[in-house]
């Protein structure tokens, strides 16, 4: 597993398992947030990373969503730190298997039931930053997926909203809706990040500037 840092306070860590997967540890000063849990075999990776950071201990993970290459590494992870683990509130019953994801064939246990808890809410309605970490629903490419922005970093960790390859926006594979996928891009115009992550595939700086190029080819295919 490789990783490197991408901002003041994010690494990525990434594997490769026919296509590149990424996780994202993020530093605070009291410890570390994960973004996503990848692939079981990721864990040991994982652990060993966060130790030789010294900057202070796991406190939680952050999901985009629950599909199993961004879950795997959790059982593992949690008998080693007992910490919460967060995922929106509409994506929980289909990652722990009580719904259907969209247009798959069978029920998907990749979480055990009540391990996962909601990102939490303000009195608003809005999900709250927790780790420097702004959440932002974007469904599309499951029914709860989002994505993190870290303000600070001007560093968008988008999970499977996009796929990049040289540095350029790509469609997300096995993406039932990509109409609603391509509505949730949107956020990047909103935020304007100076540096976009996904979870498979390379960095995409200013993705702004790619956006309107983006939605129009894929729209088009």
């Amino acid at each position: 597993m490789k990783a490197k840092q991408i901002s003041e306070h994010i690494w990525s860590l990434k594997t490769w398992m026919i296509v590149p997967i990424h996780v994202w540890v993020v530093i605070e000063e009291d410890g570390v947030t994960l973004v996503d849990a990848g692939m079981p075999m990721m864990a040991k990776g994982i652990m060993n990373f966060i130790k030789q950071l010294n900057a202070g201990p796991l406190l939680r993970i952050l999901l985009t969503h629950g599909h199993a290459d961004h879950v795997g590494a959790i059982k593992s992870l949690l008998t080693h730190n007992q910490v919460p683990v967060y995922a929106h509130a509409i994506e929980i019953p289909y990652m722990e298997g009580e719904v259907l994801y969209p247009k798959r064939k069978k029920l998907e246990n990749n979480v055990p039931p009540q391990l996962a808890q909601p990102l939490l809410e303000s009195t608003h309605g809005t999900l709250q930053t927790m780790a420097g970490l702004t959440p932002y629903l974007t469904p599309g490419h499951s029914p709860g997926h989002v994505v993190y922005y870290h303000e600070k970093d001007q560093v968008l960790l988008a999970g499977d909203l996009f796929n990049a390859k040289k540095g350029k926006l790509h469609p997300p594979m096995f993406t039932p809706f990509m109409d609603e996928t391509l509505q949730s891009s949107l956020i990047v115009k909103k935020l304007n990040p100076e540096r976009l992550e996904v979870c498979h595939g390379s960095t995409v700086f200013r993705p702004a500037e790619q956006l309107d190029e983006y939605i129009r080819q894929t729209t088009k295919n």
